[in-house]
C-alpha cells in the first residue's frame, strides 16, 4: 500500500458492508410493510337523515322517495385512497329498488370523511314486492346496499397501487319506532 492504492481486502470489506446495509434496509421495509403499512379494511357506516323529496308522477304509477343519507368513511391506513365516481344500489329481497350516486373523493390517510348523498327509492317496486306485507306486519323492512369503489391507494406520496373497496350494508327500517339501523361490511382488495 505504499503507492496509495486500496488493497483487494479493503474492496471486499467495502462490498460486504454495502451488501449488509442493503439487506438491513430491505428487511426494515418488508417488516414495515407487513406491520404498520399493512392494508386494513376501511370502515363505512350509513346514517339516513330522512325523506327529502317525494315525487308523485301523474303520468306514471311510480312514486320516488329521496332519502338523505350521510356516508361516514374511516380510513385506518397509512395510505390515502382516491376513488372514482360510482353508484350504490339498494336492493329489497334481491330486486334493485334504489340508487345513490357517490361522487369521486380523496380520503386522507388515517382520517374520517363524511359524504352527504341522497338515495332515490322507487316506492312502486317496493309496493309490488310479495314480501312487503309480511315484512311490514313483522315491523321492519330489510334492505341491502352494495357499492364498489375503484380507485388508487397512495402510500407516502410515492407508491401508488390500484385498489377496490367492496361495501355491503344491511339496512333495517323499523316501522313502529320509525328508526333505521345499518351494519356494514367492507373489504379492500389491492
Amino acid at each position: 500500500m505504499a503507492n496509495g492504492k486500496p488493497s483487494r481486502r479493503s474492496h471486499k470489506l467495502c462490498c460486504a458492508v454495502t451488501a449488509i446495509f442493503f439487506v438491513i434496509i430491505v428487511i426494515v421495509i418488508v417488516t414495515l410493510f407487513f406491520t404498520i403499512f399493512k392494508p386494513k379494511d376501511p370502515k363505512i357506516s350509513l346514517y339516513p337523515e330522512g325523506i327529502k323529496n317525494i315525487d308523485f308522477s301523474a303520468l306514471t304509477p311510480n312514486v320516488t322517495l329521496s332519502l338523505g343519507t350521510v356516508v361516514a368513511i374511516e380510513n385506518p391506513n397509512y395510505g390515502s385512497f382516491k376513488y372514482k365516481n360510482t353508484t350504490s344500489y339498494v336492493t329489497y329481497h334481491g330486486e334493485v329498488v334504489g340508487e345513490a350516486p357517490i361522487e369521486q373523493r380523496y380520503v386522507p390517510a388515517r382520517h374520517k370523511l363524511n359524504i352527504t348523498t341522497s338515495v332515490e327509492l322507487k316506492a312502486g317496486k317496493l309496493l309490488i314486492n310479495p314480501h312487503l306485507l309480511s315484512d311490514f306486519a313483522g315491523g321492519s323492512l330489510n334492505l341491502t346496499s352494495t357499492a364498489v369503489l375503484p380507485g388508487k391507494v397512495i402510500v407516502l406520496n410515492i407508491f401508488k397501487f390500484h385498489a377496490t373497496v367492496y361495501n355491503s350494508c344491511n339496512i333495517s327500517v323499523f316501522i313502529s319506532p320509525q328508526k333505521v339501523e345499518s351494519m356494514c361490511k367492507t373489504k379492500l382488495k389491492l
